[in-house]
């Protein structure tokens, strides 16, 4: 009797709460750094939320049912959200209007006393595609950085703060549906195009170029751009989405990064460079984006803001 009791006791400490919220991010890490091993990065949409979603579990053992709560009602609609507007995005151009590539260009030009920034730091900072300097490699990082902040954040967001993560959420929808509307009603060409139809001084493409020496993104490249662009329309620069988001990324982070604060300020600025610089988009295109991240921010905060009132005046009414 006291060998099985003895057995049984050490099943019992196995199979304890506190060693299976070890043992599943354990299990976690190990399956995703197998997966990195073999198939790089998880960089596809579909995979990101995926394997976010998997490393939430991991971390919600305690809590499963709350746990698929969440991925039915706030992640799966999130998805949802972000696949129609992918589908929308690439028939957005010729709905209404031909693409334009003056306003934006000639804005440019009109802030920075007649010359266009993309042209002004390609012509001192970029000396071909066998000669890539530091910033080259920086500017790659924080543009591909876009691709899997936006939904990282996401995840940290709904473990840390469930009501930030609801609010962040509803502003990536709105954003996204605000962007759509844009690309709809004016179609405009990033810098790299205006080139190739003559209409800007020599600009060139740089994200492709500086891919070429970075070793690790070879087995993700196709994945990333490619497949990243089947949806694509290259005239849905206005308003720059990588700055939108960015910009969103630092205000939902803010009030709890307290000593991360000076690399969330740098953050914005540091895509806004590298968005310009590598002839993506126009300043135009970014300031419009900062400008709709915060008109979205402030429809989310005072629908969400309106309804807990209600919902507080509810609960206290007699």
């Amino acid at each position: 009797m006291s060998e099985l009791s003895a057995v049984r006791r050490v099943q019992i400490r196995l199979l304890s709460p506190r060693l299976v919220r070890w043992i599943a991010p354990a299990l976690y890490v190990a399956a995703l750094s197998a997966y990195m091993w073999r198939e790089g990065i998880p960089v596809g949409r579909e995979r990101l939320l995926l394997w976010i979603v998997l490393g939430l579990l991991a971390l919600s053992t305690a809590n499963l049912v709350g746990w698929l709560r969440s991925v039915v009602f706030e992640w799966l609609p999130l998805a949802l959200v972000l696949a129609v507007y992918d589908l929308l995005r690439g028939h957005a151009d010729g709905l209404l209007f031909s693409a334009w590539y003056r306003p934006q260009l000639d804005a440019d030009s009109f802030l920075f006393g007649g010359t266009v920034p993309t042209v002004w730091l390609q012509d001192r900072l970029w000396h071909g595609p066998t000669q890539v300097h530091w910033y080259d490699y920086a500017s790659w990082l924080v543009y591909v950085s876009y691709f899997l902040a936006t939904y990282v954040v996401a995840g940290v967001l709904w473990f840390v703060d469930r009501g930030r993560f609801r609010r962040y959420v509803a502003s990536v929808a709105l954003l996204a549906g605000m962007a759509f509307a844009t690309f709809a009603l004016f179609p405009a060409a990033p810098p790299w195009l205006a080139s190739q139809a003559g209409k800007l001084d020599p600009t060139l493409r740089l994200i492709g170029p500086i891919s070429a020496h970075i070793p690790f993104v070879s087995f993700s490249f196709e994945e990333l751009f490619q497949r990243g662009w089947e949806y694509s329309n290259p005239v849905a620069a206005v308003p720059s989405l990588h700055a939108a988001y960015t910009l969103l990324i630092t205000l939902s982070l803010w009030p709890m990064a307290r000593r991360a604060r000076p690399l969330l300020a740098l953050y914005p600025l540091a895509m806004a460079f590298a968005l310009v610089y590598t002839a993506e988009h126009y300043l135009f295109d970014i300031l419009l984006g900062w400008a709709y991240t915060l008109v979205a921010v402030w429809i989310v905060g005072l629908v969400a803001d309106r309804y807990n009132n209600r919902l507080r005046a509810t609960v206290n009414d007699p």
